[in-house]
């Protein structure tokens, strides 16, 4: 730190030194490198504070609160850029170095970590047990636990294990008045508090600082099978996916790609590569012993053989690969296609493929490249998009798919967008009946707004 020649300290020097007396000086900086390394939409943090426990995240966030200075907790930005600018950017509080298991027991399908494990760590932690944590979220391994909860992040798999709302136990959480706040326990049947849990899963970090969490773990299915169904048209991926669901198979996940991001998909290739077919592809993955498998190839031959489709299967070890890689997505569009927008519909089931043809419909018209991952099982549709004239031609599409999902029920989010252009679209979309509500809430858990401010829904 340089203190100035009149022997006063400045206000940044003040607030550096007063991060460092609770985390150590090594785990504090202001230097512009590892700053800049932290932007959220073009925005660099003035500090950078790695704590390494649940006390020194709580001195720090009632720090920030006195110094009134604006904290977005962090991990590996693997969801970073979900939500809107912030208005104002001071503090990243990285929670790298809280990576730690404080409780395991297999026995009892429980474990409680510290926020910065990675998902790729945690599930080799657990899958020594035969146990899993069954979400796929955005981020893929690298995703933080705390990061998972903060987004409520999960992917296909929901549909047959639910979301992290559904797989907490309890927390410990960490506020802006310096205080830990408990809620639930470590043993299933416990459930108190368990609206606390709610409150801050999907929070997107404006509310409190998660510091641990209790999750009760799954065994993992004896055997894995990925079926691949080659689609003429999203008529016949609605009439399959109908059939599924009125049938007696509970696939571990679906997903349905048009027919060039399911290629790319297959032979990693980068995203976006060969021509759009107007064909698409219906992957299912099932879970169990041999002989449910094998049910699965029965009755999916008998679902197709009206369509004349040929179900491929693919082994459980090359498909877990591509599963993941189409899990995380987004990072590879991301890096491929720094200009790309990325679309999230959350729909009534059966009104699903309908807007997927939309979708496709209106990106063909305006000329974008594209490429579609849905989830007909949860009514969920990502549609991703990029203009090669810019960005005006992704954003008029944008906003006229968030008139189609609200015109069938549904929501439609900008997961991502260029940084440039989120002023000109709200990315969560109109703030619904319950937003008097949030804003309560919010005022109630950070009443001087320092947490993430303006980058959750309504400008929360």
């Amino acid at each position: 730190m340089n203190v100035p020649a009149s022997g006063t300290r400045s206000a940044t020097d003040v607030a550096e030194a007063e991060f460092a007396s609770i985390v150590g000086d090594s785990r504090v900086t202001s230097e512009p490198a590892t700053r800049e390394s932290f932007a959220v939409d073009g925005q660099a943090p003035k500090y950078v504070v790695y704590p390494s426990s649940a006390e020194q995240v709580a001195a720090a966030l009632k720090c920030a609160q006195d110094l009134d200075l604006a904290v977005i907790p962090c991990r590996n930005l693997t969801k970073i850029g979900i939500g809107n600018p912030p208005r104002r950017y001071d503090v990243a509080l990285s929670l790298k170095e809280m990576n730690r298991v404080w409780y395991h027991e297999p026995a009892d399908l429980v474990i409680s970590v510290e926020p910065g494990i990675k998902l790729g760590d945690f599930q080799r932690f657990v899958g020594r047990h035969g146990l899993w944590l069954p979400l796929d979220p955005q981020g893929g391994p690298r995703a933080s636990m705390g990061g998972i909860l903060a987004a409520n992040a999960s992917g296909p798999l929901r549909a047959a294990y639910g979301g992290p709302r559904d797989m907490i136990l309890g927390m410990k959480i960490a506020t802006t008045e310096g205080k830990i706040v408990k809620t639930g326990g470590r043993v299933v049947k416990n459930v108190t508090g368990y609206d606390i849990a709610k409150l801050l899963i999907g929070s997107y970090g404006t509310l409190g600082v998660i510091v641990e969490a209790s999750f009760k773990l799954y065994p993992q299915p004896a055997e894995r099978a990925t079926f691949v169904v080659p689609l003429a048209s999203l008529d016949a991926a609605r009439e399959l996916r109908r059939r599924i669901q009125q049938s007696h198979l509970q696939p571990l996940r679906m997903l349905l790609m048009d027919g060039a991001t399911a290629g790319a998909a297959r032979v990693f290739s980068p995203w976006g590569k060969g021509d759009p077919s107007g064909k698409f592809e219906l992957w299912i993955e099932a879970g169990g012993s041999a002989k449910v498998i094998e049910r699965y190839a029965r009755e999916l031959d008998e679902m197709t053989a009206r369509e004349r489709a040929t179900v491929e299967r693919l082994g459980g070890g090359s498909a877990g690969d591509i599963w993941g890689r189409i899990a995380d997505f987004r990072t590879e569009i991301a890096q491929s296609f720094p200009d790309a927008a990325i679309l999230r519909a959350s729909l009534p089931i059966a009104s699903g493929e309908e807007f997927l043809g939309r979708a496709l419909a209106e990106a063909d018209r305006g000329r974008l490249w594209r490429a579609s991952f849905a989830q007909p099982s949860l009514g969920i549709v990502h549609l991703c998009l990029r203009a090669t004239a810019g960005a005006p031609e992704v954003l008029a599409v944008a906003k006229r798919l968030r008139e189609a999902a609200d015109s069938l029920g549904g929501t439609l989010v900008v997961e991502r967008c260029p940084h440039q252009i989120k002023p000109q679209i709200d990315v969560w979309g109109p703030a619904g009946d319950d937003f008097e509500i949030m804003r309560k809430v919010k005022q109630t858990w950070d009443p001087k707004g320092i947490l993430s401010p303006g980058r959750f829904v309504g400008g929360l």
